[in-house]
């Protein structure tokens, strides 16, 4: 087997741990966790290629409909596991939690997008939970285009 191959199944297993923790941390804090991994197709590229979006955990905190998304490291040394929920992965949430709504004709309960960093330590792991990480009004501030001095 080829190097990068086993480094691909060891960032899938990382991450799948991950959000088994997650899971079983927000079940203790007394969210309703309504479905895991949930994919749906959230548009095109330029190719035309189908893209599909993933909600890693949709959960309702008292009446308040969450989309959950977990990141996971083995540390810390390199970067925070929430530096990799970036515009381009908060976009993609945001797009797939709309079609998530739209098909459970959830239009206007309150919901908002929240955050999890694990990292995975030898002796317990740590958990952080960002309650609204982000949001769509925020999201539609930032800039998409780079400025023309880039180019």
């Amino acid at each position: 087997m080829s190097q990068e191959f086993l480094s691909l199944k060891t960032e899938i297993n990382i991450g799948k741990i991950g959000e088994e923790i997650a899971y079983k941390y927000l079940q203790a804090k007394g969210y309703r966790i309504v479905c895991t991994n949930f994919k749906a197709p959230i548009g095109r590229n330029r190719r035309g290629a189908e893209i599909t979006g993933e909600i890693d955990i949709v959960a309702y905190d008292e009446n308040t409909l969450c989309f959950i998304e977990v990141k996971t490291r083995s540390s810390d040394s390199f970067a925070s596991p929430l530096s990799a929920v970036d515009l381009r992965k908060q976009r993609q949430i945001i797009r797939t939690a709309r079609v998530y709504r739209r098909i459970f004709y959830l239009q206007n309960p309150p919901f908002r997008y929240d955050a999890i960093g694990v990292i995975l330590q030898a002796d317990k792991p740590q958990i952080k939970l960002f309650k609204n990480f982000f949001t769509e009004e925020k999201f539609k501030q930032k800039r998409w285009i780079f400025p023309e001095t880039y180019f």
